[in-house]
């Protein structure tokens, strides 16, 4: 009987896992995911992009820096001398899918750490 019950409460919290999939994430679950770790993926805009985000703020690419920082419940970005620019951000297990203006304007994948090293 406790066996049935453990399975029952564990497919409950399965199943509002995945109604809750995509929704947009909070500061607190951005900073866990984001933090320490490597997002490749592709903006509407920009195209192609790896970037590790480090702890201490500092966003790594390949040839460019920037900073990072969890505003609220948003990402915000700023490199070099350009303003800064904040999006929502939905995290669905290792996918990231970035929003502004209420529009899915890129997405990417997490990868733990800086395999790139950056």
């Amino acid at each position: 009987m406790n066996r049935l019950m453990i399975a029952a409460v564990t497919s409950v919290f399965a199943l509002t896992g995945s109604a809750l999939a995509g929704g947009m994430a909070t500061g607190d679950q951005i900073s866990a995911a984001i933090s320490g770790n490597t997002v490749q993926g592709s903006m509407i805009a920009s195209g192609a992009y790896t970037e590790f985000y480090g702890a201490d703020g500092v966003i790594k690419g390949k040839d460019y820096s920037g900073k990072w920082r969890v505003n609220a419940d948003t990402m915000c970005f700023q490199y070099g001398t350009d303003p800064e620019a904040c999006w929502q951000v939905k995290i669905d297990g290792d996918q990231v899918t970035w929003v502004k203006d209420g529009k899915d304007d890129g997405t990417g994948t997490i990868v733990k750490g800086n395999p790139n090293n950056f």
